[in-house]
């Protein structure tokens, strides 16, 4: 299979450049190896993945140093903890960028080890699974705004696809992007070795067949907010149990929470995260919809589909290597004036500014969805920006002054 670029090669290549050290992270099965080696063939590759060669770096860390001395590139770094304080040590001697580029599929091990040995010395930088954008091959690279700026540039090269159900389905995995690869067969494996390999190794969890049911429950509530007592009873686990497994996943790059807007002013807001699975196409298998066609018209349509909106935003801000995680929430509360919830699906702050997002797989909307958008206006050192519908409308359009209707590949 060729190599599909990344959106987020450019980000790389600058990191490289500015920094001692680079760590590459992200759940299994998103490209990082082959990334990393398409873009520094100049540099040393070492798999830790190999027992000899894992072996050899644990036993005399120092010495496998110097017989594989920078710019050099360590694969599944997690796997030797012990050569962290030596490329501590490496670092601190030189003023040479470029060091040393590290990569893993075990960020719940990753990022406790960089903290305690690389902390300041090191850039972070998150693959995520193939967005939409790279899928289609499409080289647009700036983060989602609802704003007329965005689509209007954004129009030049915006492509619609034949099925976005097709796509949603299969997943942003880039193994599947090889129409060959059987997608059940992909997933089997994935779960498999992401339990025995990633869940295995962290002594919280011994019994796998367990955390597997437990992934199913996560799955099922995908869109959903999250609930520990409601997945502990169907599983049969304590609360504290499903707390500590919904962090192996978060860490591990299978879910995402989605924090609420929180202000003092929005008394009745809800403070509880909503849960999201981070491949549509995992989330597919584990809730057992086999099909693009099943999922198009099944009971978790909408969830599916808001899922798959909130992993392609983020994914335009991870790619362009825009930490996320402190410009997206959403707003659930209780509306006085008819006595029932209003929420908004995802609200992007920049500069102050709070755009707020309606999630629709409807074709045609209408202004009234987004009458939950004014809750915004109550905040006095906050703008509410333009808002915006994003739909499986044919083409971006006006709703009404403030709102927008976007297409999903728009993203």
């Amino acid at each position: 299979m060729n190599y599909i670029k990344r959106s987020i090669e450019k980000v790389v290549q600058k990191s490289d450049k500015t920094f001692k050290c680079i760590l590459v992270t992200g759940a299994r099965q998103t490209g990082k190896s082959t990334m990393i080696k398409k873009l520094f063939p100049n540099k040393k590759y070492i798999s830790f993945d190999d027992p000899f060669v894992e072996e050899q770096a644990k036993e005399n860390p120092n010495i496998f140093m110097m017989i594989n001395p920078p710019p050099v590139i360590y694969d599944e770094a997690q796997r030797v903890t012990e050569i962290f304080r030596y490329i501590k040590i490496k670092c601190d001697e030189v003023d040479e960028r470029g060091l040393f580029c590290l990569s893993g599929s075990q960020p719940f091990e990753l990022m406790k080890n960089i903290s305690e040995s690389l902390s300041g010395r090191v850039c972070i930088i998150e693959l995520c699974g193939l967005s939409l954008r790279e899928i289609i091959g499409d080289g647009f690279n700036k983060p989602f705004l609802p704003t007329m700026e965005y689509v209007q540039e954004r129009s030049k090269t915006a492509q619609q696809p034949q099925n976005i159900w097709k796509i949603i389905h299969r997943g942003g995995y880039p193994e599947l992007k090889n129409p060959e690869v059987d997608w059940g067969t992909f997933y089997a494996s994935y779960v498999k070795t992401y339990l025995e390999r990633d869940v295995r190794n962290i002594s919280a969890v011994q019994n796998l067949d367990d955390f597997r049911k437990f992934m199913v429950a996560v799955a099922t509530r995908t869109g959903q907010m999250l609930n520990y007592s409601n997945i502990a009873d169907e599983i049969g686990k304590d609360q504290t149990t499903i707390k500590n497994w919904l962090s192996i996943l978060e860490a591990s790059g299978i879910i995402y929470l989605l924090e609420p807007y929180t202000s003092s002013v929005l008394k009745r807001a809800i403070k509880t995260p909503k849960l999201y699975f981070r491949d549509t196409g995992l989330a597919a298998y584990l809730t057992r919809w086999l099909t693009p066609e099943t999922l198009a018209i099944g009971a978790m349509n909408g969830a599916f589909f808001e899922t798959f909106v909130i992993s392609e935003i983020l994914k335009s801000y991870s790619n362009s290597g825009i930490d996320y995680r402190y410009s997206v929430s959403y707003y659930r509360g209780k509306d006085k004036k008819v006595n029932s919830d209003c929420e908004i699906d995802i609200i992007i702050e920049e500069n102050g500014i709070l755009y707020p997002i309606e999630i629709k797989q409807s074709v045609k909307v209408n202004a009234d969805e987004t009458s939950a958008f004014t809750i915004l206006d109550k905040l006095e050192n906050k703008k509410r920006g333009m808002g915006a519908i994003i739909c499986m409308c044919p083409r971006p359009g006006v709703l009404r002054e403030n709102v927008l209707q976007i297409p999903v590949w728009y993203i």
